[in-house]
């Protein structure tokens, strides 16, 4: 069992860490608003004052945080991650990033004898509660056969994808195809609630075929209430489609049905839903069909 330090409690980060006290690892969490380390401290984890504090006697820290700059800001400086955690400890960063930002990441830790492995999520709230995600590693092969243990007691489907920055990038195309599913249930929902077929039925239905998905699985029930309480943030999902569009633009692919999910997302975050659940581009598709209600 380990000893871990867990920096970022939010929606992922709180049943993340949970699911590895009930494995059986020390866990020691901070979050920069302190309240949200009290389901850990239910759990039987314990809360830090300060990154330094959860970090300093770690095997292993993780962090879950929104974005490049809230990695680099628990990371970098003389109360972050990289100045007080031991030699030889393991950071596994589970936000999602830009690749550049795991690679710079890593060549800096190594000044620091941290070793660290990018390695993102998938699968959401539920998935995070669950402890069913799927989580995509980039970094040393044997840095990634030293975590298995520890990223088991949080998702199923744990895969070595390459060196630093192969996991953010293949956590972008994974964005990619949510952003494109989603949208595409929101046009299909749009379309049979208007030709006024059973919703229910002809959601299961569906779901029972080729166009069945894990997007239209976690989220029927938000199309068929119409309610989005976030299990994954429109915010976010429009950070990772910026993630994904300048990826794509540096290695030369061309993603034009991508484009037009960005602008949707996008769109939805004008609108004041970015607090929302991305199932939430429902609602966009809904208004540009003349249902100026939804």
């Amino acid at each position: 069992m380990a000893k871990i330090g867990f920096i970022g409690l939010g929606i992922m980060g709180s049943p993340m860490a949970v699911n590895l006290v009930r494995a059986g690892h020390t866990v020691t969490g901070w979050n920069r608003s302190p309240e949200k380390t009290a389901p850990l401290v239910e759990a039987g984890g314990s809360a830090a004052a300060t990154i330094a504090d959860a970090v300093r006697d770690a095997d292993i820290v993780i962090t879950m945080v929104p974005a490049s700059p809230q990695v680099e800001a628990v990371a970098y400086g003389p109360d972050g991650i990289l100045e007080n955690a031991r030699p030889g400890a393991l950071l596994i960063d589970h936000s999602s990033i830009t690749p550049q930002t795991s690679v710079d990441l890593a060549e800096t830790a190594r000044d620091h004898g941290v070793r660290v492995l990018d390695a993102p999520v998938s699968g959401g709230e539920a998935g995070a509660v669950e402890g069913v995600l799927s989580i995509m590693v980039g970094g040393d092969k044997g840095d990634f056969d030293a975590a298995r243990p520890v990223l088991e007691a949080m998702g199923t489907t744990i895969v070595h994808c390459g060196p630093h920055g192969s996991g953010q990038t293949v956590k972008a195309a994974n964005q990619l195809i949510v952003a494109v599913n989603l949208e595409a249930c929101a046009e299909a929902v749009t379309f049979l609630e208007k030709s006024g077929v059973d919703l229910k039925a002809a959601l299961e239905v569906l779901n029972g075929g080729l166009a069945g998905s894990a997007v239209l699985t976690r989220k029927m029930e938000n199309f068929l209430l119409h309610e989005y309480r976030p299990g994954f943030k429109v915010d976010l999902h429009h950070k990772d489609m910026g993630i994904v569009t300048e990826a794509a633009r540096t290695v030369g692919a061309v993603l034009p049905v991508g484009a037009v999910a960005a602008q949707q997302i996008a769109a939805a975050r004008a609108q004041g839903w970015g607090e929302l659940d991305h199932s939430v581009l429902l609602r966009g598709v809904q208004r540009l069909s003349g249902d100026a209600s939804a």
